[in-house]
């Protein structure tokens, strides 16, 4: 007899649902996850150990429960960097800005309750509203994956969420949203009844503007969401904090589990904190490997979406899938997307892009000569 998950009790809204996940392929060139391809500096891999090997002296105690001092460091670090002062009351920290999100959901969405993302977009805004209960409403984007303010504002008026998620930059689009935006539709959804905003800020610091941490001043229901994921080159780490009214983090401490975040989870990624320059020193490095890699696609006939972040979403293929297994079949592992006619790839070191741009020419030049 087989059995599977839909002979189990789940709840309806997960049913037929896939879980979400890239392939994790053994090829050559992996472009397909939006990693900082570069390892940690070796000063940095020490501070890291010494920072556990005295956390694991404490390993029969609970960490601290609230991480005071990380918060402390991360609010330091968007100060510093984000144009506006932000205390460690301002600050909570997750297991990844995925945990970030599913503690915001459970806290202000639910059953009975919806929450707006403008799609494409980010899919785990998506899958953790469901999982959550959390009602989703795919809003509107135009042709060129803009948000247009009056067309969303007129969705949020109508669906009238509880939760309203705007990515800058977007993933998988790369695109950025203008400050205006972002203040139009949080104006919309106060309109309404207080609506909580979330800004997801996990690849900002790819940006070629600044970040729209500013915008919290004044505006309790508004949340900026960021990891370290992307541009700490710290994906194995799962280290996700946001920025907010200190009510919003009173709030997330009612649904965060007991003691979520490690003790050696909170020593590694305060580890990082304190070598932020070495660390943004590769970002500028990527960010001019994306732009080469825009001019280069645009130059072999490819159509591309401006970029923000540190991905290019590149295009147009009658059948996407089959450009992506064609690319695969040549070494290369890019991200499809499931955009119709678009696929994206991550922008890695000079060595690996050369070698996903040989593998696009030479895909150009077989179809060009298949007619």
């Amino acid at each position: 007899m087989n059995f599977g998950i839909d002979d189990l009790p789940v709840r309806d809204e997960l049913r037929g649902k896939s879980p979400y996940g890239a392939p994790q392929l053994d090829v050559p060139v992996r472009l397909n996850t939006n990693e900082n391809p570069y390892p940690l500096p070796d000063e940095l891999v020490e501070r890291i150990t010494e920072r556990v090997r005295a956390a694991a002296r404490d390993l029969n105690r609970y960490p601290d429960r609230d991480a005071v001092e990380l918060r402390t460091a991360l609010a330091r670090y968007l100060t510093d960097s984000g144009g506006h002062r932000v205390g460690v009351e301002n600050v909570w920290a997750a297991n990844g800005s995925n945990e970030v999100i599913q503690q915001l959901l459970q806290a202000f969405g639910g059953p009975g309750r919806t929450a707006i993302g403008f799609e494409p977009s980010y899919s785990m805004h998506a899958l953790i509203a469901r999982s959550t209960g959390t009602g989703w409403i795919s809003g509107p984007r135009g042709t060129d994956f803009t948000i247009d303010p009056a067309a969303a504002a007129r969705a949020i008026t109508e669906h009238r969420p509880d939760v309203v998620f705007i990515t800058s930059p977007n993933n998988p689009t790369g695109t950025a949203v203008a400050p205006e935006t972002v203040l139009a539709l949080y104006e919309a959804a106060q309109a309404v009844k207080p609506t909580m905003v979330v800004l997801d800020e996990a690849y900002v610091e790819f940006s070629h503007g600044a970040s729209l941490l500013p915008l919290l001043a004044g505006r309790p229901c508004l949340v900026v969401s960021r990891t370290m994921s992307k541009a700490f080159g710290a994906a194995g780490l799962r280290l996700g904090y946001l920025a907010a009214h200190p009510a919003v983090v009173d709030a997330l401490q009612l649904v965060r589990l007991p003691y979520h975040l490690s003790a050696v989870t909170q020593a590694t990624a305060l580890a990082a904190l304190e070598h932020t320059g070495t660390l943004l020193k590769y970002v500028e490095q990527l960010k001019d490997e994306r732009d080469r890699l825009v001019r280069e696609l645009r130059a072999t006939g490819y159509d591309v979406t401006e970029s923000d972040a540190n991905f290019i979403q590149f295009g147009r293929f009658a059948d996407a899938h089959d450009a992506w297994r064609r690319i695969l079949d040549r070494g290369v592992l890019v991200r499809d997307n499931g955009v119709p006619g678009w696929l994206r790839v991550t922008a890695g070191t000079p060595a690996e892009n050369d070698a996903f741009l040989d593998a696009v020419r030479d895909l150009k030049k077989e179809w060009e000569h298949s007619g």
